[in-house]
């Protein structure tokens, strides 16, 4: 018998999250809703953990340490708070108090941040004042979480809860447990989901198909429909967007041109449907430069089938079938592409890179066969086109 495993062991009870999988593919949507905000983008930083507080107490209750993962949840709250205590407030308080947090000074408490935001015209305020029923459930939900937090009961007590002669009657009924655990572990994704929203309406504004249109590529990814329904709800989504932040930005976007499906491919998924180059032209205004370039390649060069940029780092690919059959490429050799002379027709595996500077960037066409002379020809005239165009901005 190890004892020292026993020790550690005795006075654990592991149970299964049967629904873990699926949680843990939701808190996604949290973890994948950056915000593109230049002045807020340590925020991130809590967003990335306010998730993962939420997922360490899924492995932490699983494993038996059920007061951890209330904690783990508590602290989820706790974190996105802070979130919103340093980012909604004016720049100079901003400032101090991120210092102070950093420095580990003296910082208000969950109730304290809650009370200068309410107290502050701040977009918390105005969140909470149109979502109130959802932040009381909130607040319930806390409250049971800090009942495990401080141990009050003896069913909070690894003592009693799982002491051999309860865990033989299933006193405390270990299913009631579980969903009782996974009810506070959705609360949570909710609520951290519903904070993430005081620094940008970004993750609901994109789940409209009409903004989804009128945005460039941006990092931010949606909450999806699924997720909504299931953790905010659609009527406190309505609510939210009758918020001053959401309407601001809404009517924002609205004023932009609306980009064509193939359009919005090559924009935001760095896809080219080459039979649908006429339609991406129509609004090749929408494009960059690279874009633009690389799609008139695409559709006047038949062998092209990918273009790329920034170093290789950014990779554009269509329709068509590449010969080529590795997936990875090193950066390093797209810039001796950039610098060869002539930097047309160079081998890469079994195809080809021609390379090109551009006024702003590069690009490097991937194409299946040698390029013709009149292709290049075409190609640098567009260019120099492009440096006229400049000049005269």
């Amino acid at each position: 018998m190890d004892f020292g495993k026993y020790k550690v062991t005795r006075h654990l009870k592991p149970l299964q999250v049967p629904s873990k999988e699926k949680l843990l593919l939701d808190v996604s949507n949290i973890e994948d809703s950056f915000t593109g905000r230049a002045d807020a983008s340590i925020a991130n930083t809590f967003i990335f953990e306010a998730s993962h507080l939420i997922v360490n107490s899924l492995a932490l209750f699983e494993q038996g340490y059920f007061d951890c993962a209330f904690y783990s949840l508590r602290q989820s709250l706790e974190v996105a708070m802070t979130m919103m205590y340093l980012y909604d407030s004016e720049e100079e308080v901003r400032k101090r108090e991120l210092e102070k947090w950093k420095s580990e000074q003296h910082f208000p408490m969950y109730a304290g941040m809650i009370k200068h935001l309410e107290s502050n015209e701040s977009e918390f305020k105005d969140i909470k004042s149109k979502l109130s029923e959802f932040f009381d459930e909130t607040e319930k939900v806390k409250k049971r979480l800090n009942k495990y937090v401080h141990k009050q009961g003896f069913d909070k007590l690894y003592a009693s809860r799982n002491h051999p002669l309860n865990r033989i009657k299933n006193k405390y009924g270990d299913e009631v447990f579980v969903d009782e655990f996974v009810g506070y572990v959705e609360s949570c994704i909710g609520t951290v989901a519903v904070m993430r929203l005081a620094i940008d309406p970004m993750p609901v504004l994109l789940n409209d198909e009409e903004i989804y249109a009128r945005t460039g590529d941006i990092i931010t990814y949606p909450y999806s429909d699924e997720f909504i329904a299931k953790y905010i709800g659609f009527d406190a989504i309505e609510k939210y967007k009758q918020t001053s932040m959401y309407t601001l930005h809404y009517d924002c976007f609205m004023q932009e041109e609306k980009q064509n499906e193939a359009v919005s491919w090559v924009i935001k998924d760095k896809f080219v449907d080459v039979r649908r180059s006429d339609e991406i032209l129509e609004q090749g205004h929408l494009l960059s430069q690279v874009e633009l370039l690389g799609v008139i390649a695409l559709q006047h060069i038949e062998s092209a089938t990918k273009f790329y940029t920034c170093g290789g780092f950014v990779m554009y690919f269509s329709n068509r079938d590449t010969l080529r059959q590795k997936q990875g490429w090193d950066s390093r050799q797209f810039d001796s592409f950039l610098e060869a002379t002539p930097s047309t027709n160079l081998p890469f595996d079994e195809v080809f890179i021609s390379a090109f500077k551009l006024p702003i960037g590069e690009i490097f066409l991937e194409h299946n066969e040698l390029i013709s002379e009149n292709d290049t020809y075409n190609i640098e005239y567009l260019i120099s086109s492009l440096k006229q165009k400049n000049a005269s901005l």
